[in-house]
């Protein structure tokens, strides 16, 4: 038997959804963090300034994306809350329009006859399965759990870091005009290796995936190293 059959769909669906997260917060990391820290050394050759507001910079860049992963999936949790209590009135209020709204969701779907009774019938008999369903069939909305929540900012909150921190990793050991060289080196070679697996997991192109990804991360480095020199003037 293929192994992915044997995966449950959701989780496959939650593995994504996880790698997507990752991919977001150490690209939108890495880039923010690679344009300042070249404008720093452009701007000064003082290897302890350069840290303190690469440091600085990353642990707010940290805490934002966290804070943003959070207010947006609690967003849309409490829009999931306040669309199903809208669909329970509805149910108690509107019962044959309700069931109706089944009938036309099914019939779509290709179902008709007995067939189509014998599932409106078993649906419409519990009403919690026949809210599910409205949700799902006929708003499209996904329930979100506060452990969803906390899990997302979670992951986008160190991502960042992660991925914040490694334009940064060659001014602890070298001299900033230097670090520059190898700090540009060390993120190429990341944010390609991200587009490449960005690629493999969505069949796309590794070479335009990687591609895109560095145009992305230089395009942020040069503006920086740009800023940098006309403060350094």
């Amino acid at each position: 038997m293929n192994k992915k059959n044997q995966y449950p769909e959701h989780e496959l669906h939650k593995k994504g959804n996880r790698i997507s997260n990752i991919i977001l917060g150490g690209q939108d990391g890495l880039v923010s963090i690679l344009g300042l820290l070249l404008g720093l050394s452009a701007a000064t050759n003082t290897t302890r300034v350069v840290i303190a507001g690469g440091l600085a910079t990353i642990i707010a860049e940290t805490l934002s994306m966290a804070a943003v992963a959070y207010t947006s999936m609690m967003s849309d949790r409490d829009h999931y809350v306040a669309e199903r209590a809208r669909e329970v009135q509805e149910l108690k209020d509107f019962p044959d329009q309700e069931k109706q709204e089944i009938v036309d969701i099914y019939q779509a779907k290709g179902f008709s006859g007995k067939l189509l009774d014998e599932i409106v019938d078993h649906i419409t008999s519990n009403d919690k399965l026949w809210v599910d369903t409205m949700m799902r069939e006929e708003l499209e909305i996904k329930s979100v759990q506060t452990k969803e929540v906390h899990m997302y900012s979670l992951i986008v909150g160190l991502s960042t870091f992660i991925g914040a921190f490694i334009p940064l990793i060659p001014f602890f050991f070298i001299k900033p005009n230097d670090a520059i060289i190898v700090s540009l080196v060390l993120s190429v070679i990341v944010l390609a290796a991200i587009g490449v697996y960005k690629a493999s997991i969505t069949l796309g192109n590794i070479y335009k995936s990687a591609i895109q990804m560095v145009l992305i991360g230089m395009g942020a480095a040069i503006a920086g190293y740009l800023i940098g020199l006309l403060f350094k003037a």
